[in-house]
Order: C-alpha cells, then structure tokens, then sequence
C-alpha cells in the first residue's frame, strides 16, 4: 500500500514518527513535507498531499497540524479528497465504513501510540458499500463536480408577521 504524508511544523515531529512506523510496516510512503519544525503554512503541503490522493499516485493519505483541525479543511477543498479528523479509534473505523475516508488527519499533540492504533485501524477497514453511505458519497461527489439541484441552492428567507 502506498500512503502520503504531510504536515506543518506542530505536526513534523508526529509526522517524522509515523513514517518509520509505517515504514517498519512495509508501507511505501511518500512525504509531502514540511521538513522541518520552521513555521509553514499547512495549505500547500495539505494541498499537495490532497492531489496525489485525488489523482490515485497513492492509496491512502495522513495529515498532520497541531490540531488537524485546519489541515483537514484544507485538505477537504482538493476534489476527491474526504479527509476526517480522527481522534480516537471508533472514528477511524466508523469513517472509513461509512464514509470511504481517504485521508486521515491528526493531531500533532495526540500521543503516539494513539495515533499508531488509529492509523492501523484506518488502514485496515473497508467501506461496507452500503447503499445509503454509497448515495451520501455520490451527492457530495455531484456536488463536487457543480451538479448542484434545487435542493442545495439558497432559498429566500421571509420574514412575513
């Protein structure tokens, strides 16, 4: 299996641990950077990482901030991307089930054997392709790709007394 990996500089040094972890694992895995514990910005590396998922160059993707909170929302605007933020191992699994989750992001303050037991459940998962988590992906997929129905569009608020 082939996984991407970046971060920004609150998430190096958890990036840096998961790579051997997973290397060890006899995962091939591509890093995104950044390379250091230098402030970045993590758009760009949540950005590249995003691409390489979107494009199948990899299986899976990991990222990495401080609290992979705003590395998750950036990693979402990559088309074909549907990154989770993940805390704890349920939600590994529930993500991966129900939501075809190709992107796991995490927090860079979370200790490590969390995060090795979270990614480990990620990876091994499948997604039941069920027919109503199938439909849930599909709609977001049509959103994606600007197939939007009335449905979705703004509707005039009124406010009559």
């Amino acid at each position: 299996m082939k996984i991407a990996i970046a971060s920004d500089h609150r998430g190096y040094p958890t990036k840096q641990e998961l790579i051997k972890y997973l290397s060890k694992k006899n995962y091939e895995v591509l890093d995104y950077g950044t390379n250091s514990t230098d402030m970045v910005d993590y758009p760009e590396y949540a950005f590249k990482l995003g691409e390489s998922v979107a494009n199948k160059k990899v299986d899976f993707g990991i990222v990495v901030c401080g609290t992979g909170i705003g590395i998750s929302i950036a990693c979402n605007k990559v088309k074909g991307v549907r990154c989770a933020k993940v805390d704890n191992i349920k939600e590994a699994e529930l993500t991966r089930k129900d939501n075809d989750a190709n992107v796991l992001a995490l927090n860079g303050s979370m200790p490590l054997y969390r995060v090795k037991d979270i990614v480990d459940v990620f990876f091994n998962t499948n997604f039941t392709n069920v027919d109503r988590y199938i439909n849930r992906i599909n709609q977001i997929k049509e959103y994606e790709n600007n197939n939007v129905t009335k449905k979705f569009e703004e509707k005039e608020v009124r406010n009559d007394a």
